[in-house]
């Protein structure tokens, strides 16, 4: 019994705490949509540049909301 507690309880724990990690781990996938794509020639040194492609969407996002937000106001 590791911990002091029983097989069946262990596991059950260990599943929800595995299941909890991947979950973890979709939602920060989803949030900063890292680029996974592998190029087929590697950049020199100092020649990677890196985005927040989810931040820049939702840059856009929010001016494209205020835009039409100020032409509603307008009417």
């Amino acid at each position: 019994m590791p911990a002091g507690v029983s097989w069946p309880r262990y596991l059950r724990m260990m599943g929800a705490c595995i299941l909890a990690m991947f979950a973890g781990a979709q939602v920060v996938h989803q949030y900063y949509l890292p680029d996974l794509s592998i190029p087929e020639v590697p950049p020199k040194p100092g020649e990677l540049r890196t985005e927040l492609r989810g931040y820049k969407v939702r840059e856009e996002a929010v001016a494209t909301i205020e835009q039409l937000k100020k032409g509603q106001n307008a009417d």
